[in-house]
């Protein structure tokens, strides 16, 4: 049996194995960290040190423009708020704040503003 064809129906066999692999490791508070910051370069935020813009981050408890307090909901929920032109970090602010800053960043009409 071909080594390729071996490895594959080992894997079809130990399934579970994968998977509570997989579990474990998203455990990990590195884990989650490192899949945090990939997410932020994704979605274009430049930032010199990332893994101290990670801390800040959980360190803040409280929305940065109105005040509110941050948790899970999604109204309250935790953003990250980045300049879309330059990639530079702006605040971390929640959800709702966020979202009228992108309404104010591009008018009424659904336009952007130039």
């Amino acid at each position: 049996m071909k080594k390729a064809e071996y490895n594959k129906k080992w894997g079809k066999e130990h399934k579970e194995y994968y998977r509570l692999r997989g579990i474990e490791n998203r455990k990990k508070p590195e884990y989650v960290k490192n899949q945090m910051i990939y997410k932020w370069k994704s979605r274009g935020v430049l930032n010199e040190d990332y893994g101290s813009l990670y801390d800040y981050y959980f360190s803040i408890n409280e929305c940065e423009n109105c005040g509110i307090e941050l948790n899970q909901d999604n109204s309250t929920k935790k953003t990250l708020h980045h300049n879309h032109n330059t990639g530079e970090f702006v605040s971390v602010i929640c959800h709702i704040c966020n979202v009228l800053e992108g309404q104010a960043r591009r008018g009424l009409n659904g336009q952007f503003k130039i």
